[in-house]
């Protein structure tokens, strides 16, 4: 079986990840799995499940090293699974790590610890950038972080359906649904209303 892993680090509003999964679509991938966080999350539950489902000859295909993971701990994590799984991973245009014998080569090993290596300096000097800019905003009297939100914020179609919800004929997943809304978003409404 060929899977295919892609990530983003936001939501699908603020990042679109129809590129990732059409590549890999196209790179001979036959389930996709795909979800939207951080690249050093210490746990990514879709890419949990793609290498829990992998069996032995199986191939996983992802576009770069940075959507499997940006520390170099975590990739060798996951090379190490590659190994005891007896998988392949390709990453696209890059590097083909194939463990379907139970060993990696050496040139392999070390370029795709390298190729970590150059994903978390990546994230570092990314990080550093922002530190850098809003230090910066914050020397300029700009305010930093979400604009306080009030009632007027809110849309009106919360308040058209929030009396059935008060009354109790909308449970907080109703509310949200007919609203279009996030259940997050609503009980953040609710508690700016009270």
């Amino acid at each position: 079986m060929i899977y295919g892993y892609a990530r983003c680090s936001t939501n699908e509003s603020k990042q679109d990840i129809n590129r990732q999964l059409r590549e890999l679509k196209e790179e001979g991938a036959q389930e996709v799995y795909f979800e939207y966080e951080h690249g050093d999350s210490d746990i990514k539950q879709k890419q949990l499940a793609l290498f829990d489902v992998a069996k032995e000859g199986d191939t996983i295909i992802t576009l770069e090293v940075p959507r499997l993971a940006r520390s170099t701990k975590q990739l060798c994590e996951i090379i190490e699974t590659v190994k005891e799984k007896k998988l392949k991973l390709i990453i696209k245009g890059s590097i083909t790590v194939d463990c379907t014998l139970g060993r990696l080569d050496p040139m392999s090993n070390a370029f795709i610890q390298m190729s970590g290596v150059f994903a978390e300096l990546e994230l570092g000097m990314i990080r550093e950038r922002v530190r850098s800019g809003m230090a910066n905003a914050k020397a300029k009297g700009k305010k930093l972080g979400r604009p306080q939100m009030t009632k007027d914020d809110i849309p009106p179609i919360f308040y058209r359906h929030y009396p059935a919800f008060v009354k109790g004929k909308l449970n907080v997943s109703e509310f949200a649904r007919v609203c279009g809304l996030s259940r997050n978003t609503v009980y953040k409404y609710i508690q700016i209303t009270k």
